[in-house]
């Protein structure tokens, strides 16, 4: 291992340089990394890269949906709940059956199992590349929301698909009701583990003496205790590190000193940055490995494979969408429901959404080698391949597409929320006129007798809210704290507002962060 670290390392620079290239020109950086990847593993003196699934699942997957579960807009999850629960659950389930349909009839040898197999593996889309998209070209908040909130939740859906449909294939049987009450179990006991764990963790955040370093330490190992803990219960790890880092981030302004937030915030963020791009520059590398596996069947033909099922995905994703949006609209009129979207585009974009990434991956390598008789597994490296050419082909044509149909379609943003800069000026507004009624009301005899408090209110009607803490004492600087936290609890009741941005408010929290940390070390 040591002899392949300056490999390692150049491969880290290489990613950033490439980040920097993708950023130039625009272009989502998964797909600039595997085809980088792709290139490099071409070169007849590179070292060929054998992936370790147990090093995506249990290394690079916990931290990855930690900072994702961080991150998301739980008020915007929670609003968006059905859209997103029906395209994590059902739709997998029916894109699954659709995939072992579809390689059963088409891909000699496949059993309807396989095929089961397969469509559990390729079924989620992969949320980084989507959101790296949507980073350059601005779409609606909502629709990014619901592609965000889903990926966080079909990961854990598919998996659990190809949990089972690698039991039928080592049993050669599949009885559906145990199948449906461990489905439920899986879920459920996935979520239960990981609220659990996260409680403990906030208890340890909120009761302990930790210092910065220490909650850095905690929040790095919480989403392994999260992932371990429900995957020795036989329960799903990727829910339970997603329903725990959605407990933790919620309360962070509880359990956490704006300092602790700050430089945790910095650290999962580079994480995530170096994380991604390894794992995706890794796919690449990856090639000549799988290509080597493919034995009797030809390249072409494994080719043809992976494009026809690529194919399946895509148009399957599509139908889904049109067909669910139908179906709400037929239901609509017996029962409540979430309003249908009027406009075919925004559910367009949803649905070509869909390009498949690190989870796929890790999937197909975590298909053991040999079944419990001893027997290979049949078909093993065929799916290997086609999961990697489905990876490859959605990136390059649903990635290379989006932003050109994003902007071709261009998406109504009208009534998404309130127009962000009006809602900066009436947070401001706001702010400034409750902390000037607070500091009269609570603080009238200092504000009399310390210069620097009149200063501070007259930023205040100004309505400059990070200016107002220059030049202060100590009476005054424990004031001006107070009033941050003060406008700390002002921001959350404003966040109660269903049409404000809760990235505004998530903006703003951090600025209250970054002048409490400027004061205190001024």
């Amino acid at each position: 291992m040591l002899h392949q670290f300056p490999f390692f390392l150049i491969l880290i620079i290489s990613i950033t340089l490439l980040m920097m290239l993708a950023n130039r020109f625009r272009i989502a950086y998964p797909i600039v990394l595997v085809i980088a990847g792709l290139v490099v593993s071409l070169i007849p003196s590179m070292p060929q890269i054998a992936i370790d699934h147990e090093l995506i699942f249990t290394v690079f997957l916990p931290p990855l949906l930690y900072e994702s579960a961080w991150n998301i807009s739980w008020k915007e999850f929670w609003r968006f709940r059905r859209i997103i629960s029906s395209f994590a659950f059902p739709i997998v389930l029916l894109t699954s059956l659709l995939v072992a349909w579809v390689a059963s009839h088409v891909i000699p040898g496949f059993s309807i199992a396989l095929g089961f197999l397969l469509g559990g593996i390729v079924s989620p889309p992969d949320a980084v590349s989507a959101s790296a998209i949507m980073n350059i070209v601005r779409v609606p908040k909502s629709l990014k929301a619901i592609i965000e909130g889903e990926s966080l939740l079909n990961d854990a859906s598919s998996l659990i698909v190809f949990r089972f449909a690698l039991i039928a294939v080592e049993t050669g049987t599949f009885v559906f009701h145990d199948a449906a009450a461990s489905f439920v179990w899986v879920i459920a006991g996935g979520v239960a583990i990981g609220l659990l764990t996260g409680g403990v963790f906030y208890l340890i955040h909120k009761w302990l003496p930790t210092d910065v370093n220490m909650d850095i330490v905690f929040t790095l190992t919480a989403p392994y205790v999260m992932y371990l803990a429900a995957e020795k219960a036989g329960v799903s790890g990727v829910l339970s590190v997603v329903s725990g880092g959605l407990l933790l981030a919620i309360h962070q302004d509880r359990i956490m000193n704006n300092t602790s937030r700050l430089r945790t915030f910095v650290v999962l963020s580079a994480l995530g940055f170096i994380l991604n791009g390894l794992v995706f520059i890794l796919i690449g590398l990856e090639l000549p490995v799988i290509i080597a596996g493919l034995g009797q069947v030809k390249l072409s033909t494994a080719i043809g494979y992976g494009v026809l099922i690529s194919m399946v995905l895509i148009v399957g994703r599509l139908v889904s969408v049109y067909g669910s949006i139908q179906f709400t609209r037929i239901a609509s009129r017996f029962i409540t429901t979430a309003g249908a979207p009027g406009s075919w585009k925004g559910p367009f974009i949803f649905g070509w959404s869909g390009m498949r990434g690190v989870v796929s991956l890790a999937a197909a390598l975590s298909i053991p080698p040999v079944l419990s008789n001893g027997q290979p597994f049949p078909e093993r490296d065929l799916i290997l391949f086609i999961t990697f050419i489905v990876i490859l082909f959605t990136l390059l044509l649903q990635g290379l597409t989006m932003p050109l149909f994003i902007k071709k379609l261009q998406l109504d943003h009208a009534g998404d929320h309130i127009a962000e800069a009006e809602i900066k000026r009436k947070i401001h507004q706001d702010l400034a006129g409750r902390s000037l009624h607070f500091l009269q009301t609570t603080y009238a005899d200092e504000l009399t007798t310390q210069p620097s408090l009149q200063h501070m209110v007259q930023k205040l009607e100004s309505e400059n809210l990070w200016e107002t803490g220059d030049g202060l004492n100590n009476t005054c600087r424990q004031i001006y704290f107070t009033v941050i936290n003060k406008q700390r609890e002002w921001l959350h009741e404003i966040n109660g507002d269903i049409k404000v941005d809760e990235e505004i408010i998530r903006r703003h929290l951090r600025m209250l962060d970054l002048e409490e940390e400027r004061i205190r070390y001024s």
